[in-house]
């Protein structure tokens, strides 16, 4: 099994060279983009960053500062712009209570203290939270969505009713836990599903069938 996720990535790495994700010059831009990318697609994330550098609030005193409804219109763009504004705040409220405001603090903290305290933060779950523990922090997990899900029961590497956990530790089972390796294969996971894995097409002539058909 685990010579087939390996392969799975050399198939992928091999056929689109490395992807450089997460697209953020800061840890706040790439924690935000976290945040907001739930829900929504990223050329959608992007308009509402661009507002946010535009109006100097994409710092965390910034966000702290900033009133939650003026916060909501600079996000407009990424949809469900209320929700995620108090979901920014709560973030954002969790960094000062917990580290004084401080990023570089809050990321010396080891994994297993770290992501328990970002889930019990409202708002973020576990994709969000191993984004940003993951791109923003370099910890070493796997960011599983539902494109991975998607490629892996479509070639019968995992059952149907597979849960978050269940599938995160396929790939944390199977490889050596290096944040780089992570950061490619999970940019690389949706890079293929986009372009071969849509509901329709669901994998034909994808780069991996030359693996598993």
């Amino acid at each position: 099994m685990s010579k087939s996720y390996q392969k799975i990535y050399d198939i992928l790495y091999d056929h689109y060279g490395p992807q450089h994700w997460w697209p953020g010059d800061t840890q706040i831009e790439i924690i935000v983009g976290a945040i907001l990318t739930q829900n929504t697609n990223w050329k959608n994330v992007e308009k509402a960053i661009i507002n946010l550098k535009d109006n100097g609030v994409l710092t965390v005193p910034a966000l702290k500062s900033i009133a939650v409804d003026s916060l909501a219109e600079f996000i407009r763009p990424a949809g469900y712009f209320n929700v995620k504004a108090k979901r920014l705040k709560n973030f954002i409220h969790f960094v000062y209570a917990e580290y004084d405001g401080d990023l570089k603090m809050m990321g010396k903290e080891t994994f297993d203290v770290l992501r328990p305290k970002l889930l019990a933060v409202n708002g973020i779950g576990q994709e969000t939270a191993d984004s940003i523990l993951l791109y923003a922090f370099d910890k070493p997990i796997f960011v599983v969505d539902t494109y991975t899900k998607r490629i892996l029961t479509r070639h019968h590497l995992v059952p149907e009713d597979i849960d978050y956990h269940g599938l995160q530790e396929e790939f944390m089972a199977a490889l050596e836990p290096d944040a780089k390796l992570f950061n490619e294969y999970h940019a690389l996971i949706v890079r293929v599903a986009k372009d071969f894995y849509q509901r329709k097409s669901n994998g034909a002539d994808s780069p991996l069938n030359v693996l598993f058909d």
